[in-house]
């Protein structure tokens, strides 16, 4: 996991406020020369292919200039996200001929509105709000240094006769001689008592300059909000599309299996104890041998029924958690399994996520007992940005996904909980599952 916070939340406000202050005088200090660089280059880039639009080659210079206008708006994304600022989430570039023609890929920039607002920020927006806040940055950093270290400074300073001074101005005579060394003392105590003005201000000045900015980008260089939304609706439709056919390809396979296993050991145990029953008086010898094969029809429809139960949430998941029912696995597993819990001590995980991860894990480890010839596994749960779920084996490998069964219905398992399936398996092995389950 990636960790940002550099402030306790619980310190000061003014404490967490001069914290930012390297960071965003990192940020405001180069402004002038980035905005000179950005509206020179493209300007002159973009205006030029304007200037020859009429002929093919001014076509590419424009876009040229967009995709110029571009990097400039996305290098002030990454200097904000420098600056200490939450990410400005970036457009989905060239979405609109993105299923296109080679035609609409060329002039997909142009029918591209984040292309222009790039390109005015750059040109315009930013040069404008960048020279001021540049310039009062300046102001208030030099006026700060200035006042603290005028005391010191000021005598090396080679003066006139007579020169102006804060302490005359107040008596009324400006301009006094140069030897008075009271009134040099008290211009030192003036200056000194500004700069710690301007000095105790800046972590508010700074923050508040390094805000328009980030306020400018939020509204200009970030997607639109009904893109997210759109991306949203589109990942939740598909997601849902999944979990149906992820469940309707469980209830068949379970359909399946109850018909070809159980159902038909029930019907001949029927027949036998039929059969049995017509014989008990005459062949009793004979009745009892049916009966033996009844019984025995009846315990292995017992054992199929009870492998089928697998398929569906046992108690101990239920009783006492995801990692414990993952451990009465692996003991009934025909494949030898460890499993290794990398979760932190008292991590509580929804029901419905628990549930999943179980049948994929199950899943998995029937794959490797059928298809694998494995003759160990592993299966690692841990946090990293949502549940993982690693199941190893060191099986023959060459996994492949086939419509209906196995690795088709985990990937349709997976999507349906909005999350994503990685599946390495090279010709020899050893195959690596890991689906990644948001929370």
């Amino acid at each position: 996991m990636t960790t940002t916070e550099t402030t306790p939340a619980g310190a000061p406000l003014y404490a967490r406020l001069w914290r930012g202050v390297p960071r965003e005088l990192g940020f405001l200090l180069p402004l002038l020369p980035i905005v000179i660089a950005g509206t020179s280059i493209t300007a002159s880039v973009f205006f030029t292919g304007v200037g020859m639009i009429f002929i093919l080659v001014g076509i590419f210079i424009v876009l040229a200039g967009l995709f110029v206008g571009r990097g400039f708006g996305y290098v002030e994304v990454l200097r904000l996200r420098a600056a200490g600022f939450p990410r400005i989430t970036p457009p989905r570039w060239d979405h609109a001929a993105r299923d296109g023609g080679w035609f609409a890929k060329l002039i997909g920039p142009v029918v591209d509105g984040h292309y222009w607002l790039y390109l005015l920020h750059t040109m315009i927006v930013n040069p404008i709000v960048g020279t001021v806040t540049w310039a009062l940055t300046i102001t208030w950093v030099s006026s700060a240094l200035g006042g603290l270290t005028y005391w010191f400074w000021q005598r090396y300073i080679p003066l006139g006769d007579r020169e102006w001074t804060f302490w005359g101005w107040l008596t009324g005579e400006p301009w006094v001689e140069v030897t008075d060394a009271a009134v040099r003392t008290s211009d030192s105590i003036f200056f000194l008592v500004v700069g710690i003005l301007f000095t105790l201000t800046l972590p508010f000045v700074t923050r508040g300059l390094t805000r328009v900015h980030y306020g400018i980008g939020r509204g200009m260089l970030s997607a639109f909000a009904s893109e997210g939304l759109r991306e949203q609706v589109t990942g939740l439709a598909e997601s849902r599309s999944a979990a149906v056919a992820a469940e309707g390809t469980a209830l068949r396979r379970l359909e399946r299996d109850i018909h070809d296993g159980p159902q038909q050991r029930l019907v001949r145990l029927q027949m036998d104890l039929a059969a049995a029953d017509r014989k008990l008086d005459d062949d009793p010898d004979a009745a009892r041998t049916l009966l033996k094969e009844a019984l025995d029809q009846s315990r292995e429809a017992l054992d199929e029924l009870r492998a089928l139960s697998r398929g569906f949430a046992p108690p101990i998941l239920l009783d006492r958690g995801l990692v414990a029912a993952l451990e009465s696995l692996a003991v009934r597993s025909a494949v030898p399994t460890t499993v290794v819990a990398e979760l932190p001590e008292g991590t509580v995980l929804p029901a419905e996520l628990e549930r999943n991860a179980y049948f994929i894990a199950a899943e998995a480890l029937t794959n490797a007992a059928k298809h694998a010839e494995a003759s160990k596994a592993t299966v690692t749960v841990r946090l990293a940005d949502g549940l993982e779920l690693v199941v190893t084996d060191d099986g023959s490998g060459g996994a492949a996904e086939v419509e209906g069964h196995g690795i088709a219905g985990l990937h349709e398992r997976v999507r349906g909980l909005g999350g994503t399936l990685e599946i390495t398996s090279p010709a020899g092995g050893p195959t690596v599952v890991t689906a990644h389950l948001p929370l």
